[in-house]
Formats: C-alpha cells, structure tokens, sequence
C-alpha cells in the first residue's frame, strides 16, 4: 500500500473504465481511489461493477452532490493517510493526464522531490488539443499566481500531482479554503511555503475527448480573486497541521476498504 491515485469524478461515465484500466495495467503496483460527487450518469455504478475484476487495488467514495474538485481531494488525502499510502497522487479521469508519466512523478519523489508537479510549462513540457484562447487564459493564469504569490513554480494549476505522505501529513488540510481548481494553487503555496521540495516533471496534457469540460466562469473567478486572497492571508496563515505523525491507525484490510462505498 504505497502508491494511491486520486480520481475524482462526475458524470465520467465515458472516461471512467477506460482510466482505470489504463492505471491498472501500469507494473507498478498503484492503487486506485475514485471519489464520486453524485454523477447522474451513474459513473459511481460502473466503478462498483469493476471491483471483483481489480480487488484491493480499486476503491470508492461516494459523496452526495457535487461538492467541489478541492473537497474531493482533502476528502481522498485523509482517506490515503488513514491507511499509511506513502505516495499520492492526483489525476484527472478524463486522459488529459497520461497514466503512464504517473511513474515519472513517482521517479521524481523517489529521486528527492516532495512534490512532483506533471507540468505544462517547463522546457519540453506541452498543450494539445486546446484552442488558442483557453492556452492563453491558462498561461496568463499561471504567469500571474507567479507575480503576486512569488511561488517559483511555471504550472500552479496543474493538476497532476504527486505528494509524498509527509507534505500532507504537515499541511493543516481543513485551512485549505478553495473548492475549484484554485485549489490545486493553494495545495501548492502551502507546500512551498513550508519548506518542501517541488519540482516540475514535464508532460504533455491533452484536451479530453469524450465527455464535458468542467470549467466555468465561477472557477476562473475563484483562480483571479483567490490568488489575491492567497497572498493577503499567508501574511497571517500558519498553513502547518497541528499533528503530523498519523502512522499510528487502525490496520485496515483491502477486503474491508473495498466494501467501502457500495
């Protein structure tokens, strides 16, 4: 139980056994957590109907509503933590993350690195398959986290990510404020600002094909203001959790864990 991948989801129906297979048939031994808010499409059925065919590698949580991409994640990170996962990752269902360059973040955190960062904006480093107006709203987006955070990261927003158990053991998760995709932001301000190691690992995302976009006007509004907001209460803000050692919990099995959420 060291590597887990976090996938939230909502209406992925499309996406969803696909980007299981995909992780499954990766060598190496990932985990996999699908945390679904409620799809209408019944995403949450096509994953309970997989697990006789990957038992105590796939797992769900189910939440009712769409409650946010941010609370999904802080949701997936305690329940990683909880059972002693020492790598986690985040990775979006829809193939616009390559499964394969999970290794390459693992390699990375093997290497050194505390956070490893699938980044979109270092050397060799790419975009496929957007228009040219979403390139821009999402390079002038990272450009000005930059500027008023000073964080000296090329991809804030990206989402593709893993993190080595003690970065979230140390990061007070319930001050984590944004829901949208200024968490992914936060995640990593908090993790600069206490003293780990990211680095940026350069893939090549692509736009997904099949199934809707989950942007919005309200999520690019939480990125502009939120970033302000960022800046303005780090001058305040202790990001650092009151306890850092979780290794001593309840030993919890893979046949028990998959029951989980059916």
């Amino acid at each position: 139980m060291e590597k887990l991948v976090i996938i939230p989801t909502y209406n992925e129906k499309e996406n969803i056994e696909a980007i299981i297979a995909a992780v499954s048939d990766l060598d190496t031994g990932f985990h996999i957590l699908i945390i679904d808010d409620g799809s209408p499409d019944g995403t949450s059925t096509i994953v309970k109907s997989l697990f006789p065919k990957y038992p105590g590698q796939l797992f769900l949580e189910e939440r009712k509503g769409k409650l946010g991409l941010g609370t999904a994640y802080i949701h997936g990170f305690k329940w990683a933590l909880a059972r002693g996962y020492r790598f986690i990752f985040e990775m979006d269902a829809d193939f616009s993350h390559n499964p394969a360059d999970l290794d390459r973040l693992y390699a990375a955190c093997i290497a050194g690195a505390d956070v490893a960062v699938g980044s979109r904006y270092v050397k060799t480093g790419a975009v496929e398959n957007w228009p040219a107006n979403r390139i821009l709203l999402s390079k002038g987006a990272s450009l000005y986290t930059r500027m008023i955070t000073w964080m000296p990261i090329q991809d804030p927003t990206a989402g593709f990510v893993c993190y080595k158990k003690e970065v979230l053991e140390a990061i007070n998760l319930e001050g984590i404020h944004f829901t949208g995709y200024a968490f992914q932001i936060e995640m990593k301000f908090a993790s600069w600002k206490l003293g780990f190691n990211i680095v940026e690992v350069p893939i090549t995302f692509k736009d997904r094909k099949l199934g809707a976009s989950k942007m919005n006007k309200g999520i690019v509004k939480e990125g502009i203001l939120g970033v302000l907001r960022l800046k303005w209460e780090s001058m305040f803000k202790n990001y650092r959790s009151k306890v850092t050692n979780t290794n001593q919990v309840t030993p919890i099995y893979p046949q028990d864990v998959a029951m989980e959420g059916k």
